[in-house]
């Protein structure tokens, strides 16, 4: 079995521990954290985007600015599963705005939604309007987030 990890030493883990913290250091800030020259620093951040550990740099935006009030996970449970099936639900997932995340999951559901609503009104016709009336799908549950009190953390390297 191919391992997909790709070998990094600890100062490409210090960098990448930065970099999650904060995306906007140049390669001057870098190299001062990592005590390196700043073309170093530069040279080490161009590899890692390269070689795929950096996938890309995002604005973490606050939500309930944006007037998304309601976070909610839904789970979600197949009639049936194949291939057709499964392409045909990826991509309804794929258009809708509200959906941020989707996973596959093992156990009673089969998927694991993330969404982000306006209201109440919005999760509503996305859970009996959009999934519901996809044909394969069985069972929808949702559980509405009333705080999140731990922020999406950057992963531990």
């Amino acid at each position: 079995m191919h391992d997909p990890r790709t070998t990094i030493d600890e100062i490409d883990k210090r960098l990448l521990a930065l970099l999650q913290r904060n995306a906007h250091l140049t390669a001057q800030e870098l190299g001062e954290a990592l005590n390196l020259s700043a073309s170093q620093a530069g040279r080490r951040r161009q590899r890692l985007e390269t070689e795929g550990l950096i996938k890309s740099y995002a604005a973490h935006l606050d939500p309930a600015r944006l007037g998304l009030a309601v976070q909610a996970f839904v789970q979600v449970q197949m009639t049936r599963h194949g291939a057709e099936t499964t392409a045909a639900f990826s991509r309804l997932v794929g258009i809708q705005p509200e959906i941020v995340s989707a996973w596959t999951l093992t156990g009673e559901a089969d998927y694991l939604l993330r969404v982000y609503c306006d209201n109440l009104a919005a999760l509503n016709r996305l859970i009996h309007q959009v999934l519901l009336a996809h044909p394969a799908v069985a069972r929808v549950q949702s559980q509405i987030v009333m705080d999140q009190f731990k922020p999406d953390a950057p992963l531990p390297i």
